[in-house]
């Protein structure tokens, strides 16, 4: 088995704001992160039937043998123990709110770079006693911003690397550019920012560029954004955020912020500020926190996992497009959604109904990936897969649509030929994968000429063709799109990429 499949789970929960939610979360030891969710569908019948999701920490455990330690004060316990005797397949969470909790009668105000340095300290002290040469950290909302402080700020001001300590970062609705309003024209912010109000001044960008600046002093660069992480200081194939889309649900619980951030958000974080450009990222229809929070979801775990444990990664971009009539006033635009067999929940839905499609543009010249779709990691060591999950087979649901704008009148929609919900061009693409001498093969057929149900279709004939068989473990095909997309181009594919997953002190 891969040795970094085997690193220690740092676990770094959310904000806290106020006196009262940081005692909730002081009374959970394991912050939010052993929650999970139920949720209903419709069964053979039609009737309803309940589906559970028991929580990350749990699968985790189940899933991939990894161990909890709960012994009183993990900090106290994980001291006491010899370097190298504690199992490195563990979770820890990183507990920085008990300081600022009244109940040890010497509370202390929240600080985001104290949290950050606790986290360091607690890396360190979990590689020490695993022996582990990294861990994996695992955050939710602003601990997502407490995990790039130490990665931005806290080791490269000390000289050293963040590689040598941090493998993998994923991060569930974080904040990463900021929390900002549609209302209020900017005065929300101003007032959240001079007032630090319950602490939340963490999410502007003064005091982002505090904590996430290696230099850290002077005042902040008009040309700065928040959401940037220098590839040269942690490779963002590294990374990978989760982004939610369903602010309706966050809204219920929380009227006001999810009024507040509007409509294209989580409910909290909005969508072009919970990601990294360059990372790793997808998109699942699910709230901040709450009922149906992101962190408790089978969607979120199952990227999670994907990302930890995965030793392959595939592209899927569409390629050889001719978008007719591309312009200023007309725009392309596609759905996107990934599924896998065996699993309830779709891996990822970047969609217009969620507001948040794949804009088609232009490539620019040389680009590695003309238009890009989706990414993800698949699981081929057995020794890690846990042996009932098959999943060798993904279907890609795509759907490609245009739209335009009058903007003599300014920018509003022209209806005269538009006919709602209906693509230009939409199908689904079947791929089953296997894995033989250490390759790669895969079959494609799209949904539309397959002539029996998805159950019962299976793969025939000869592999896809692999056109880059010169490429070290590199693999590349080209499925042109069906007859339905022909306007699109003769030359219109979706290529789908496959290389190995690079780990440890060279990946990047």
């Amino acid at each position: 088995m891969d040795a970094t499949a085997r690193l220690p789970i740092i676990y770094v929960r959310g904000f806290a704001g106020g006196d009262a939610e940081i005692e909730q979360a002081t009374e959970d030891p394991f912050q939010g992160f052993n929650s999970g969710s139920t949720y209903v569908r419709a069964g053979v019948e039609g009737d309803i039937l309940f589906y559970q999701f028991e929580s990350p920490l749990l699968r985790l455990m189940t899933d991939h043998d990894y161990r909890l330690f709960v012994h009183g004060g993990q900090v106290a316990w994980l001291k006491a123990q010899p370097d190298g005797g504690v199992d490195p397949s563990t979770v820890w969470i990183h507990r920085f709110y008990d300081q600022a909790s009244g109940a040890r009668g010497e509370q202390k105000p929240f600080r985001m770079e104290e949290a950050a340095q606790a986290l360091l300290d607690l890396i360190d002290l979990v590689r020490a006693k695993t022996g582990a040469p990294r861990v994996s950290l695992v955050a939710h909302s602003m601990g997502g911003l407490i995990c790039r402080c130490v990665i931005q700020k806290l080791i490269p001001d000390r000289g050293e690397v963040a590689t040598d300590r941090v493998d993998r970062l994923f991060t569930y609705a974080t904040p990463h550019g900021g929390i900002r309003f549609d209302i209020g024209s900017g005065l929300l912010e101003k007032l959240r920012d001079i007032t630090g109000v319950a602490g939340a001044d963490v999410f502007g960008p003064d005091r982002m560029w505090e904590y996430l600046n290696t230099a850290g002093v002077g005042p902040r660069p008009d040309d700065w954004r928040a959401q940037d992480l220098p590839d040269a200081v942690f490779p963002l194939s590294r990374v990978f955020t989760l982004v939610g889309t369903d602010h309706e649900d966050y809204t219920a619980a929380h009227g006001l912020s999810a009024w507040a951030v509007g409509p294209k958000s989580d409910g909290l974080v909005q969508t072009e500020s919970a990601y990294i450009p360059g990372a790793n990222f997808a998109f699942v229809h699910r709230s901040h926190s709450g009922r149906y929070g992101i962190v408790n979801s089978e969607a979120g775990y199952q990227n999670l996992r994907r990302f930890l444990f995965g030793d392959l990664v595939v592209d899927a971009d569409l390629a050889g497009l001719r978008l007719p009539g591309l312009s200023r006033e007309r725009s392309w635009q596609a759905d996107v959604e990934v599924s896998i067999r065996g699993q309830k929940i779709l891996m990822h839905e970047q969609t217009a109904r969620h507001l948040c499609p794949v804009v088609l543009r232009p490539p620019e010249e040389g680009a590695d990936r003309p238009y890009p779709l989706v990414t993800t990691f698949l699981i081929t060591d057995s020794s890690v897969r846990p042996p009932d999950h098959e999943e060798s087979r993904y279907v890609l649901h795509v759907r490609i649509f245009s739209l335009r704008e009058r903007r003599d009148v300014g920018r509003i929609f022209d209806f005269a030929e538009h006919q709602e919900q209906v693509a230009d061009f939409e199908d689904a693409l079947v791929v089953d994968m296997d894995v033989r001498g250490g390759r790669l093969v895969a079959w494609a057929t799209w949904a539309s000429d397959i002539t029996t149900t998805l159950e019962d279709h299976h793969p025939e004939g000869d592999p896809l063709h692999d056109e880059r068989p010169d490429r070290q473990g590199y693999w590349q095909t080209h499925v042109p799109l069906p007859r339905g997309g022909g306007f699109l181009g003769p030359d219109a594919a979706v290529r789908l990429t496959a290389r190995p997953r690079v780990t440890g002190s060279d990946a990047g």
